[in-house]
C-alpha cells in the first residue's frame, strides 16, 4: 500500500466580510490560485467598489480561459446571508472576516463548516523589569501604526510599581497621535498630573473592547499573576505581548497565555502571514482546530 498526502482544493469558499474592499481582491486571488471558487458577500458601504473589483476579476478570468463564475459577488440583501450559511450542498466552507458580532453571528447560524478569523482584543503587558523606553516605543507602534486592524493594541497592562515612571514616558508619543486613553483608577491621576490631553476614566466596558481607532485602555496590576488573569478574562486569543527583561517570566508568558500569536519584547502588529514569511493569508485563526494563528491557504 502506497500512502500519499495530497493537497486538494476545498471547493466553494464562502467569505462574509465587512467594509474593506481589499478583502475582495485578496480572497479572490487566493481562491483562484489554489483552485477554489469564491462566493463573496461584502458590506453595503463598499458594495459599489466591490462590484467594480469583481467585474475586473471576472473579465481577467474570461480572458485567461477560466470560468468567470469562479468568483461571484452576492448582493448585500441580508436574507442572502442565511441562504449562504445554510447552502450545505453547494458551499464547502464559510470564513467570516470582520467584527466579533459578525463572527458570532456566522458561528451561531451556519450549517456549513466555519473557519473563524478572530477579532482582535490585544494586550501589551509592561512588566516591572521592562526597558521602559523600549516598552514605550513598542506600545506606540502597536497602537498607532494602523489602529483599524485586528492586531492593533487595545489595552496596556502595567505593573503598578512602574506606572508612575512609565506612563509619563509613554504619554507624549500617544498624545502626538491624539490617542484617547481610558485609564483605570491608578493610571488616571498619573496621566492627569502629566497633563495628558485625551484622558477618560475607564469603565468595565473599556476592557475586552476592540477599539479599532486611536483609542486604548490602561490597566494597572499588582504583579504578573494579575496581568495573566486579566488577559485570560478579556483576550480574544488573537495576539498578546509582554515587555520584560525577566527571561523566565517571558518564557512563562509564552507557555501560559492562550493566543494565536504571543510576543516577548515585540509589537502585536507583527501578526501577519506575509510578515511572518508564511505567505498569503485569509486571516488569523483563533480557533483550536486546524492551523491556529496564521491561516495559510496552501495547507488547506
Amino acid at each position: 500500500m502506497l500512502v500519499r498526502k495530497v493537497t486538494a482544493p476545498l471547493g466553494v469558499v464562502g467569505v462574509i466580510y465587512e467594509s474593506r474592499p481589499n478583502v475582495t481582491v485578496d480572497v479572490a486571488a487566493l481562491c483562484i490560485r489554489s483552485g477554489n471558487a469564491a462566493v463573496l458577500r461584502g458590506g453595503s458601504d463598499a458594495f459599489h467598489t466591490n462590484t467594480i473589483l469583481v467585474t475586473l476579476i471576472r473579465r481577467a478570468l474570461e480572458e485567461n480561459g477560466v470560468d468567470a463564475d469562479s468568483v461571484v459577488l452576492l448582493p448585500t440583501d441580508r436574507s442572502l446571508v442565511n441562504e449562504l450559511l445554510t447552502a450545505t450542498q453547494f458551499v464547502d466552507i464559510i470564513i467570516p472576516r470582520g467584527s466579533q458580532q459578525l463572527i458570532d453571528f456566522v458561528r451561531q447560524h451556519s450549517r456549513v463548516p466555519v473557519i473563524e478569523t478572530g477579532a482582535g482584543v490585544c494586550h501589551t503587558y509592561v512588566e516591572a523589569s521592562a526597558d521602559l523606553e523600549k516598552a514605550a516605543r513598542i506600545v506606540t507602534n502597536a497602537k498607532v501604526s494602523r489602529p483599524s486592524v485586528c492586531n492593533a493594541l487595545d489595552t496596556v497592562i502595567i505593573d503598578k510599581s512602574i506606572a508612575a515612571q512609565f506612563l509619563p514616558l509613554l504619554a507624549p508619543s500617544l498624545a502626538g497621535y491624539n490617542v484617547e486613553i481610558f485609564a483605570d483608577e491608578t493610571a488616571w491621576p498619573i496621566l492627569h498630573q502629566a497633563g495628558y490631553p485625551y484622558l477618560q476614566h475607564a469603565g468595565e466596558a473599556d476592557f475586552g473592547r476592540e477599539f479599532l481607532d486611536f483609542k486604548c485602555s490602561v490597566k494597572t496590576v499588582d504583579n504578573a499573576d494579575d496581568a495573566f488573569a486579566h488577559i485570560r478574562r478579556y483576550s480574544s486569543k488573537h495576539s498578546e505581548a509582554i515587555i520584560t527583561q525577566n527571561v523566565a517570566l517571558g518564557d512563562r508568558f509564552q507557555q501560559e497565555v492562550d493566543a494565536a500569536a504571543v510576543y516577548v519584547n515585540a509589537s502585536t502588529r507583527f501578526t501577519d502571514g506575509g510578515v511572518f514569511g508564511l505567505g498569503a493569508e485569509i486571516g488569523i485563526s483563533t480557533q483550536k482546530l486546524h492551523a491556529r494563528g496564521h491561516l495559510p491557504w496552501k495547507s488547506w
